[in-house]
């Protein structure tokens, strides 16, 4: 069981990655997803760490929400595209 606080640092030390700010933020550029690929089902993650994020989202608690924020933030650029101003 978890019992770090719910934030995108924890979630990316979570999931066995740099967690920095600026790590975090290289991630989230260098790994923008489709409008359609589901942040669970995307090719970068490993076995365990699409597991950690399914069951995030899937049992409803404080993660699933930093998750959802991760979900949104792999998925700007498809929003953008989709939306243009």
């Amino acid at each position: 069981m978890i019992t770090t606080e719910p934030n995108m640092t924890n979630l990316f030390l979570q999931l066995g990655l740099d967690a920095g700010e600026a790590d975090i933020a290289a991630f989230i550029l260098q790994h923008q997803l489709p409008a359609q690929t589901k942040v669970t089902t995307a090719s970068f993650w490993s076995e365990g760490q699409r597991h950690f994020l399914a069951e995030s989202l899937k049992s409803d608690n404080d993660w699933a929400i930093v998750v959802d924020e991760l979900n949104e933030a792999l998925h700007s650029d498809a929003t953008v595209q989709a939306n243009p101003a």
